[in-house]
């Protein structure tokens, strides 16, 4: 790869970290603005929706982000192919509006006794766009880059971009038994769109990857269910879990998304699908970062489960001090040059203090 020269070693990091054997020291991706390199500007299209759609932009803006960024630890140069997070439900019928940061889901679902979850529509629009995006980044890489795969959301989230969320709440309710079969009824489209997407990424690169920047041999994915910010932990577990985990017991490997401080009512039934991998905690715009959140991290770890958290340099002492590195990934944030992000990858290989617990 043009963008780093060790790239077997980090993938071999990443499969240490996937079988809990980094003693040494957490799996690190941190990336910096490199030394001397000047970033290359690139004109973006005139629209908002091109510049979500037009692949020659995304891969020439994203080739110049990578000629000019220094890429730390375990961090590897990947295009993932994002249409927003209601893609799944655009898939199944939904249309999609951009905003400057993010899209969303136009909703369908009128009628619950006449619906149906529908299987993918190979003409769908939406569809046939994600399979060019992918397919046209894979034989522009060769090679130089991963491509991931984009950020699937079915289950309850594809629920919510084919009925809305509001609506979907009540619908719980009001049509229980519908939405159970409905929910049941988007596995075979996510295997679908996941199987199909991981033949296409897979065409130049032995791995598959995604936004969360983990890397895997296999058809591994990150499930998530954010609609569970909005229920209670009796409706988790009779709607979400039971499809979640088929979802998680259909892949090689699986994280858990769990994201915000609504969702961690739901981390005991969580951590109890037993073949999932580990679980990414977001804990969102406007809280306290990792460290405060070490009771959380620590039930994940003495659960078994992987851990993945976006980490500042002031949470360093004290996540280092008590946890331990076997199955921890730290996305390192806050270094505003190289020579800071090699600093604080220094701290973490001299300052880790191995303890057993």
């Amino acid at each position: 790869m043009p963008y780093v020269e060790d790239m077997k070693e980090r993938q071999q990091r990443h499969l240490a970290f996937w079988n809990k054997e980094n003693h040494d020291r957490p799996t690190l991706l941190v990336t910096a603005p490199k030394e001397g390199a000047k970033h290359r500007a690139v004109t973006p299209p005139p629209t908002l929706e091109q510049r979500w759609t037009d692949e020659d932009y995304i891969i020439e803006s994203s080739r110049a982000w990578f000629e000019s960024t220094w890429f730390g630890g375990e961090s590897l140069p990947t295009i993932n192919p994002n249409l927003g997070p209601d893609i799944f439900g655009a898939y199944l019928g939904c249309d999609i509006v951009f905003g400057e940061s993010t899209s969303w889901a136009k909703p369908i679902i009128q009628d619950w006794e006449t619906y149906r979850v529908p299987a993918i529509d190979t003409e769908n629009p939406w569809w046939k766009k994600m399979l060019h995006m992918t397919e046209h980044f894979v034989e522009d890489s060769n090679g130089d880059y991963l491509v991931g795969i984009t950020d699937l959301h079915p289950g309850s989230d594809g629920l919510v971009s084919l009925r809305g969320p509001q609506e979907l709440c009540c619908d719980l309710l009001d049509y229980p038994e519908q939405v159970k079969q409905a929910l049941w009824d988007t596995m075979p489209p996510f295997r679908q769109s996941l199987d199909t997407l991981y033949k296409l990424t897979t065409r130049h690169q032995w791995s598959s990857t995604n936004w969360s920047g983990l890397w895997h041999p296999g058809n591994w994915y990150i499930v998530c269910s954010d609609f569970s910010c909005m229920i209670s932990q009796e409706m988790y577990r009779e709607f979400v879990l039971p499809e979640l985990t088929a979802e998680v017991n259909s892949l090689d490997a699986s994280f858990y998304h769990l994201d915000g401080p609504g969702a961690l009512k739901h981390l005991d039934d969580i951590l109890s699908i037993e073949k999932l991998g580990g679980v990414q905690w977001v804990y969102g715009a406007g809280q306290p970062t990792a460290a405060h959140w070490l009771p959380v991290l620590q039930k994940i770890q003495n659960a078994g489960k992987l851990i993945q958290v976006e980490v500042f340099p002031q949470d360093l002492d004290v996540l280092l001090e008590n946890l331990r590195p076997e199955g921890v990934m730290m996305n390192l944030s806050g270094a505003r040059t190289e020579e800071e992000a090699k600093a604080l990858i220094r701290k973490v290989e001299k300052s880790y203090k191995r303890k057993y617990f």
